[in-house]
């Protein structure tokens, strides 16, 4: 870790806790600064808040108080999850406090160098597939994930070496808040609409993407999905050297699929049909990934390795288990109609779907078609289960409907067939029914397992 003395004496808020805030505190204490934490949970059902007081580390909790940014703070680490139109950033933006995001905290103390992917879907597998063909029988240091992968960044930036490389996953709520964190290599590997309710319009989302690359300059590497034609403007935007990946094999892609084979500059790499994961996308992430293993020097034999065996990231599009001829798939991270979509498409088999949760508000129209081409019954369950009962009318397929997840697997099993896929694909949030999406896939996994074990359905 950089010794910086940048935070000295500093006041800092930390607002909101979970895995991000409680590191960054922990970090902006050992940096010397004065720390004051501020989470809207109560007390005594916050044992985050709880462990941060027994550091030594000033705790207010229960709300959201704006006189508390009477007291002269000098800068706020915000949780990425809480929007700019919160009444308390909104006030500190007026009092001209700066605001950052955890990455940002832990980049400026980071030794090692950083990759940074981002993108609407496929960040956490291609994340994943950038370290393990890194570490892929490597010699001095380790390639480290961190970020929106679920490990915070600043605490893998405190031990991280220069040998090392972090490998980090940010998200367009936390790039709104990064000012210097500079990427040697950044990945975006696709935009499609999503997290309008957070950031306003798609304009935005795209802008708050591409500070990715905004401190690029030419000696670094900007990684793109030229499918995309709104990247080939994009590109435009950035310092960086683009190195294009495409599985149409659009011309200037660097990395591209040509028949039934992955190739890096003109290199033949991998034969499609020897990945583990399953679908188009997972060609793009796989692209994606080599892509960044070329860049830094990876051989070729030790890519292969690591395509030929990775089996998938839980809960995007994660295999379970095969039951009575049936294969079940937990994809509880489609949080939206674009990630859904992605997996509807990955399967030849035909699929019963099952799908619901928090409603946004957000149009379910674009599932309507590949409902109709790929799923043959629909189970159905939360907030939105209403209106994914219309979509399944729209589509002339079965719609089922249930209170819960846990329901929904004994019913999705009794309307399936040997051959068949069940698939948990959403197509929304977790937060009606459940804490996060992880808990949500966990859950299917759990009724799964005990479909299988209890043998009655």
């Amino acid at each position: 870790m950089k010794a910086i003395t940048d935070y000295e004496n500093k006041k800092v808020l930390v607002l909101g806790l979970a895995k991000s805030g409680v590191n960054a505190a922990l970090l902006l204490k050992r940096l010397g600064a004065l720390v004051t934490v501020n989470d809207k949970q109560d007390f005594d059902d916050n044992p985050d808040a709880k462990q941060l007081l027994e550091d030594g580390i000033r705790v207010i909790t229960g709300s959201h108080p704006l006189e508390l940014l009477d007291e002269h703070f000098e800068l706020m680490v915000k949780n990425p999850g809480i929007p700019y139109s919160n009444p308390m950033v909104e006030r500190a933006q007026a009092k001209n406090i700066p605001i950052i995001t955890e990455p940002e905290l832990a980049y400026e103390v980071s030794q090692a160098p950083w990759i940074a992917v981002t993108g609407s879907n496929g960040k956490t597998t291609t994340t994943t597939l950038i370290g393990l063909m890194l570490n892929e029988n490597r010699a001095k240091g380790r390639a480290l994930d961190a970020g929106n992968i679920g490990i915070p960044a600043s605490q893998v930036a405190q031990t991280a070496t220069t040998d090392d490389e972090i490998i980090a996953e940010l998200s367009s709520f936390q790039l709104l808040g990064i000012t210097q964190l500079h990427p040697e290599i950044a990945v975006l590997t696709n935009i499609y609409e999503a997290h309008l309710d957070y950031h306003g319009d798609r304009a935005h989302y795209v802008a708050a993407k591409m500070r990715i690359t905004m401190n690029q300059t030419a000696d670094d590497y900007f990684v793109m999905n030229w499918d995309l034609p709104e990247m080939h403007d994009l590109a435009k935007q950035s310092q960086a050297q683009i190195v294009p990946f495409s599985r149409q094999h659009v011309a200037g892609a660097r990395a591209y699929q040509s028949g039934d084979w992955l190739y890096f500059d003109d290199e033949a790499i991998i034969d499609v049909h020897d990945l583990q994961i399953p679908g188009d996308h997972n060609i793009e992430n796989a692209l994606a990934a080599l892509t960044v293993a070329k860049l830094k020097g990876v051989k070729t034999a030790d890519i292969v390795a690591v395509l030929q065996r990775f089996s998938g990231v839980k809960h995007r599009i994660q295999y379970v288990t095969t039951y009575e001829g049936r294969r079940f798939y937990n994809d509880s991270k489609a949080t939206n109609v674009e990630a859904s979509s992605v997996a509807l498409t990955a399967f030849s088999q035909p699929i019963v779907l099952l799908a619901g949760g928090l409603d946004r508000g957000l149009s379910l129209d674009d599932l309507i078609p590949l409902v109709h081409d790929h799923v043959k019954q629909l189970v159905v369950f939360g907030q939105t289960a209403d209106r994914l009962v219309a979509v399944g009318q729209a589509a002339g397929v079965p719609v089922t409907r249930v209170d819960t997840l846990q329901a929904a697997v004994p019913v999705a099993f009794n309307a399936s067939d040997e051959g068949d896929v069940v698939l948990l694909s959403p197509a929304a949030a977790s937060w009606d029914q459940f804490k996060n999406f992880e808990v949500r896939g966990d859950v299917f996994i759990d009724a799964v397992n005990a479909l299988r074990k209890d043998g009655s359905h």
